[in-house]
């Protein structure tokens, strides 16, 4: 089947990818991502196959500077990867270095996550952790009431920051197809059931729900269903006390 072209020799298809590429680059100026390093991957994300950086660059209309930082960054962001074979992209010249992107949606979005982590969550740890010592030390040295305040609004923004930072580092340790699962399934649920999950874990304690999930995480997955199964049975909702 042949291609539409809308100009000269660019098809309908290949503008459609540049213009969708440019948005992605400003969508990720609003991520605090390069918004070339973000029109890159959104241009890689639609095209077909490998992409050398004379590609690239021509297509976006990059200097060779730009592109080649822009696919470092990619790389580094964990976006896209270096293909196996080089690629020619002309009748002359050698052969370049390609790259592909991340297909799996689930899995860029995981390394995003992850980088962003460490970019971003980890440097400042250490930061808040020693201002929040500084400013107690120096209370208890002075008795500084002011001190004494400060050093408390440090102390809780540092265990929201490190609660915060585990999450994350929990989350991205997860496989891309289990992430997909979960947001699957958390897609599925109706308003009225998160807003019951959302209160029951407000009124059970953390040791009730470190517990619970300690427990399940040992079971293997066929336990799991039968006691999901068994929690549906009438007779043990009677007998736990719950009222239909």
């Amino acid at each position: 089947m042949s291609s539409t072209f809308i100009s000269g020799s660019i098809t309908a298809a290949e503008d459609l990818r540049r213009s969708f590429s440019a948005a992605w680059g400003a969508i990720g100026a609003a991520w605090g991502v390069a918004p070339s390093t973000a029109a890159v991957q959104g241009y890689l994300l639609v095209s077909d196959g490998a992409l050398s950086e004379p590609e690239v660059r021509r297509a976006l209309g990059m200097s060779h500077r730009a592109a080649s930082l822009a696919l470092a960054q990619c790389e580094e962001w964990g976006l896209i990867e270096r293909a196996e074979a080089p690629r020619r992209s002309g009748q002359r010249g050698p052969a370049a270095a390609a790259w592909t992107v991340v297909g799996d949606h689930w899995e860029w979005f995981r390394r995003v996550a992850a980088a962003r982590k460490q970019r971003e969550t980890d440097p400042v740890l250490p930061v808040i952790a020693r201002c929040t010592q500084q400013a107690r030390e120096a209370a208890r040295h002075g008795g500084d009431e002011e001190l004494t305040r400060l050093g408390d609004r440090l102390a809780s923004l540092l265990d929201f920051v490190q609660r915060f930072d585990r999450g994350v580092e929990l989350f991205v340790r997860g496989d891309a197809r289990a992430i997909e699962g979960l947001f699957a399934t958390l897609e599925r649920l109706q308003p009225d059931t998160i807003d019951r999950l959302w209160a029951l874990l407000g009124e059970l304690g953390t040791d009730d729900l470190g517990r619970a999930l300690e427990a399940l995480a040992t079971l293997p997955p066929s336990a799991v269903r039968r006691l999901i199964g068994l929690a549906d049975q009438p007779v043990l909702q009677k007998l736990i006390g719950i009222r239909s």
